[in-house]
């Protein structure tokens, strides 16, 4: 049986000609749910990290276009095909399809709806159907913040119904509802009668959240409370590290413990940033599914390294600390690039892991658009349906990768409910653990209780790209010249 790939490169060439001529919406026939399966299909055909594990996906699965389709047509909708038909469930929990690639986008931008609080959510006790929600942070110039909203806050009701494993997400979803604030009486949670309504709108965030120098007896403490890699937000980012040069810093500690990750080349700006002396040097390599590594290792070696660059994605010039060491403060919600950044600097310099276990994401994922080269010129105006598989895992320097169970902490510690601090504090408990180690000064923390350990929900749990890697480099010309 014979490959799909030239037909369907053919075919989509001859629809994006068709469409130049008909770029009006009222002339726009709407894509048929076929159509949309036989894009789907098409791409994660082509580019999906995990391809040889679905045999429906192989290039000779299907002798003819309407073997395929019948394929197809064996399930309900787009969506069915892509999570029931075409994502290995064993080694895939982060591909994921989307019906409106505008709202992709505004995630990928940083922007999002938002009432402004942060919160996570964990079961009263470890057998608790009840569920407890805390404030993390509170974002400025929002609902959250205007109502006096603040960490350490509790919650135990929406709307005034008791928050339960089964209703959580359900309650916290709609742009306006009001909590029920409670309090700790011990090991007993109380209602405290006090209620806050909180109204979301759409929100751009800033995901340098503090940034802040910190005198010691070691020299000035660079202090970066960081929560998303938002390359729309690189500049901001690198005029902080400007402030920090400026201020003749000796250490850093960056704060991922909410960060649940984003855009690689942010990764490896920031590890440039911290750095600056390994310009030039692999921060970390791509491996993607056997056809493409092995045409990418022969026709395009330098495609899958990613090296440490001295300037950002608008061409200025990366402000670099120069450091041998940093500390990076995270939880078991720091994900992909959080990660990437610890794991590419881990072989050059002292990284001290402070906290508790990371997720365990090492993969990155991309757009795809239903365009002759999956690229968002060109993408059909007949729907806006777009997909985002995992195209390659990434290595560091030394190929350590698959690390599925998270990156273990230097210094084990852990958030509690009965002293979360304040962000940027020095006496907040996990940025204390790492001021001590700065200052050779012993450890004074207690192990946390048990109860509350078990997060169960957060805010942005909903959001497309929540715990998500992504690039967004142009795809190789392989797609172009697709693998025979």
């Amino acid at each position: 049986m014979k490959s799909l790939k030239p037909l369907f490169l053919s075919l989509v060439i001859s629809a994006f000609l068709v469409g130049c001529y008909d770029d009006l919406d009222d002339v726009i026939r709407p894509a048929s749910s076929l159509e949309i399966k036989n894009f789907i299909w098409r791409g994660m055909n082509n580019i999906y990290l995990y391809k040889a594990e679905v045999p429906e996906l192989a290039d000779d699965a299907f002798s003819s276009q309407e073997d395929l389709n019948d394929f197809l047509k064996t399930f309900s909708s787009p969506e069915d095909l892509f999570y029931n038909g075409l994502v290995a469930r064993e080694e895939d929990e982060f591909s994921f399809l989307v019906t409106d690639y505008v709202e992709l986008e505004k995630s990928l931008d940083g922007i999002r709806v938002s009432n402004g609080m942060e919160y996570g959510l964990r079961r009263y006790t470890e057998t608790s159907e009840d569920v407890l929600g805390y404030v993390r942070y509170v974002l400025p110039n929002t609902s959250a913040e205007a109502e006096g909203v603040q960490r350490g806050m509790l919650f135990n009701t929406v709307d005034g119904v008791q928050l339960n494993v089964e209703n959580f997400s359900r309650l916290l979803e709609p742009n306006t509802y009001t909590i029920g604030l409670a309090e700790l009486n011990g090991s007993e949670i109380v209602s405290t009668g006090e209620t806050i309504t909180l109204v979301k709108e759409e929100y751009t965030k800033n995901p340098v959240f503090l940034a802040k120098t910190i005198p010691t007896d070691q020299g000035k403490v660079g202090y970066l409370f960081y929560t998303g890699f938002t390359g729309t937000f690189d500049a901001v980012l690198n005029e902080t590290f400007a402030m920090f040069k400026a201020e003749g810093i000796s250490h850093l500690v960056v704060d991922l413990r909410y960060n649940p990750g984003g855009s690689v080349e942010t990764a490896v700006d920031l590890g440039s940033m911290i750095t600056g002396q390994f310009n030039g040097q692999v921060f970390f390599t791509e491996q993607w599914n056997d056809q493409y590594q092995n045409y990418l290792q022969e026709n395009a070696p330098g495609s899958l390294v990613h090296n440490f660059n001295n300037t950002i994605s608008n061409g200025n010039t990366i402000n670099s600390l120069g450091l041998n060491e940093v500390y990076v403060i995270t939880t078991l919600r720091t994900a992909s690039a959080s990660e990437l950044l610890i794991n590419g600097l881990n072989p050059y310099i002292n990284v001290i892991q402070v906290g508790e276990n990371t997720t365990g994401k090492f993969q990155a994922s991309r757009t795809l658009y239903d365009s002759p080269d999956f690229g968002r010129r060109g993408a059909s105006l007949a729907h806006r349906y777009a997909i985002q598989p995992l195209i390659y895992k990434t290595l560091n320097k030394v190929g350590f990768t698959d690390y599925q169970d998270g990156l273990t902490p230097d210094i084990e510690i852990a958030e509690s409910l009965q002293d979360l601090g304040i962000i940027g504090d020095i006496n907040e408990p996990l940025l204390h653990a790492a001021l001590n180690d700065i200052l050779g000064a012993p450890q004074d923390f207690q192990p946390s209780s048990a109860m509350f350990k078990k997060l169960i929900g957060e805010s942005g749990m909903h959001d497309k790209m929540y715990q998500r890697m992504y690039t967004s480099q142009p795809l190789p010309e392989i797609f172009l010249n697709p693998v025979e």
